[in-house]
C-alpha cells in the first residue's frame, strides 16, 4: 500500500489530534454531539447547554449540506456559520462542520475547529489537496463504497500536502439490505487501527438511520477500539430539517454518553469532560445507577435504585 504518510510505523506509533480544547487519538475519547443540520441559534443554544456537561467534547452542525434531492434544505450557509462562531465562543466547546467545496475552506475554517469532508467527498482530490494546505483539524469521512485502502489513500492526499491533523470516520458502507441505511463495518475500524497512526472514530448514525440502533452500535464500536463517536442528536428529533428518523433527543445522547464509561474503562480509555475534569457517575456494586440531566445545572444528580 502506498499510503507512507497514513501507514503505522510500529504498534506504537499512533497520532492524538488536538481539536480546540479536545483530543482525539490518545487515552480520552472524543464524543461529538449535534443535529444534522443547523437550524437557528436557539437550536444550537440548547443543543450546546445541555450536551457540554455531558460530557461531550465537541458539537457538530452542518451549514453546506450535500443533499440527495436539490429540492431538499441545503443548509443555512454563512448564517450558519455565525451561530457556530457565537455557540463556541460562548460556550468554549469545539464545534465540526462540513465543508463541500474549496472556495468554503476558509469562511469554514475561520469558525470551527475541525471541518469535516462528507462521504460524498472522500475522493475529491482537489478538494483534499486543498485542505491539506491549512492546519485545521480534518474529520475525513468513509465513502459510501470505499475500500479501506481507498480511503487511507484519500487521508494520504491530505497528509502529503502538509496537513498532519486527519481523523478518519466509518460511518457505513452500502449493502444490499435496506433495513438499515448503511452496514457499519467494525472490522474497517479495526484494521484501520492497525494499519494507520491516525485516530479512528465512529458515526453510527448515518450507518444505522434508525436512532433505536444507535446506542448499541455506539458502543460496540467503543468496545472494539474506535477512538471516539460522532453522534446526531437534536432538541426535537421528530422536527429536525434533516435525518430526523437517525436523530437521537438530547436526553438519550446523555444517557448514551454514561454507558460508555464502563466499556471506556474495560478497553483502558476514559471520558473526559469539556473543561477536561474526568467524568465519573456513582458506582455501586449491586444496584443500578439513574443518572439524571438538568437543563442549566452544570452537574449531574446521580441516584441509586434497587432494580428498573
Amino acid at each position: 500500500m502506498e499510503a507512507k504518510l497514513a501507514s503505522k510505523k510500529g504498534n506504537d506509533d499512533k497520532s492524538i489530534i488536538q481539536v480546540g480544547n479536545a483530543t482525539c487519538g490518545g487515552k480520552d475519547l472524543m464524543i461529538i454531539g449535534g443535529p444534522c443540520t443547523v437550524e437557528s441559534e436557539a437550536q444550537m443554544e440548547a443543543v450546546a447547554d445541555h450536551l457540554k456537561h455531558g460530557p461531550v467534547q465537541a458539537l457538530r452542525g452542518g451549514v453546506y449540506k450535500p443533499r440527495t434531492s436539490p429540492y431538499a434544505f441545503q443548509g443555512m450557509g454563512i448564517e450558519g456559520l455565525k451561530i457556530l462562531s457565537e455557540i463556541r465562543q460562548r460556550h468554549e466547546i469545539p464545534v465540526v462542520t462540513e465543508v463541500m467545496s474549496i472556495e468554503q475552506i476558509d469562511a469554514v475554517a475561520a469558525n470551527a475547529d475541525m471541518l469535516q469532508i462528507g462521504s460524498r467527498n472522500m475522493q475529491n482530490f482537489e478538494l483534499l489537496k486543498a485542505l491539506g494546505k491549512v492546519q485545521t483539524p480534518i474529520l475525513l469521512k468513509r465513502g459510501l463504497c470505499a475500500t479501506i485502502e481507498e480511503f487511507l489513500m484519500a487521508a494520504e492526499y491530505i497528509l502529503a500536502c502538509g496537513n498532519a491533523n486527519v481523523i478518519m470516520c466509518e460511518r457505513g458502507i452500502r449493502s444490499f439490505d435496506t433495513h438499515t441505511r448503511n452496514v457499519l463495518d467494525l472490522g474497517a475500524v479495526v484494521a484501520l487501527k492497525q494499519l494507520t497512526h491516525l485516530p479512528v472514530i465512529v458515526d453510527p448514525s448515518h450507518a444505522a438511520g434508525k436512532r433505536e440502533l444507535v446506542a448499541d452500535l455506539a458502543r460496540a464500536a467503543i468496545a472494539c477500539g474506535a477512538d471516539g463517536l460522532i453522534i446526531e442528536s437534536h432538541p426535537e428529533p421528530e422536527k429536525s430539517v434533516s435525518d430526523a428518523r437517525q436523530a437521537l433527543s438530547l436526553n438519550d445522547m446523555v444517557e448514551l454518553v454514561i454507558s460508555l464509561r464502563p466499556i471506556a474503562e474495560a478497553v483502558g480509555r476514559r471520558i473526559i469532560r469539556n473543561d477536561r475534569r474526568q467524568f465519573s457517575i456513582v458506582n455501586s456494586s449491586n444496584k443500578h445507577v439513574k443518572v439524571s440531566f438538568e437543563k442549566h445545572i452544570s452537574r449531574f444528580r446521580a441516584s441509586s435504585t434497587a432494580g428498573r
